[in-house]
Parts: C-alpha cells; structure tokens; sequence
C-alpha cells in the first residue's frame, strides 16, 4: 500500500509540476495580451485544481474500496481458520479419547492376565 501511496503522490507532483511548466512556456509563446494571458492562466489553474480534485476523489474511493476488499478478505480468512481450527481441536480429542480407552483396556488384560500370587 505504501508504493501505491508513493505513486500516488509522485503522479500529483508531476501533474502539477507539469502544469506550472505548461503555464510558463504558454506565457514565453503566446501571441496574446496581457489580460488574456492572465485569463488564460486563471482558467488553466482552475481546470488543473478540478482535475486534481477529481483524481484525488478517485483515488480516495479506490483506497476505500480496497480497503473495504482487504477487510472482508481478512475476515473470511478468519472465519476459515476458526473452522479449521474446531475441526482439528475435535479430532485430537477424539484421537486422545481413543489413546485413553485403548490404554484402558490393555490395562484390564494386563491386568486380568496376570497370576494371583500366592
């Protein structure tokens, strides 16, 4: 999660680096006046805000919405593991169980082979 918060951050940085730079060279190039140059800018700083807003609302949905996965995931994971974990519980009871009734009765025909001593 933490390289996709790096790539994240690194692609705002570059959009919007990417823009002052488009700006700059817009104001070098451009035919236009003054005023319309400083129009063109203030329009162009708020379409870049707008995407920047909107690709920060994607991404925060994204995060949620893998979040939310990741969530349920670990939960089925646990469910899983709990019912694995009874299943094995059951059986080496049941085993035990049997080992103390097979010692039992080796015991009692032990016993019950054995001579009384006189």
């Amino acid at each position: 999660m933490a390289d996709r918060d790096g790539d994240f951050g690194a692609f705002i940085s570059g959009f919007v680096i990417g823009g002052l730079v488009g700006a700059a060279v817009s104001l070098l190039l451009a035919p236009q006046s003054g005023e319309e140059t400083r129009t063109f800018i203030r329009d162009k700083s708020i379409e870049i805000k707008d995407q920047v807003e909107q690709s920060a609302t994607e991404a925060r949905t994204r995060a949620e919405k893998l979040a939310e996965e990741a969530r349920t995931r670990a939960e089925d994971l646990q469910q899983r593991g709990q019912a694995v974990l009874e299943e094995q519980k059951a059986r080496i009871e049941k085993a035990v169980d049997s080992g103390k009734k097979a010692a039992r009765r080796k015991k009692a025909e032990i016993s019950d082979e054995k001579p009384a001593k006189a």
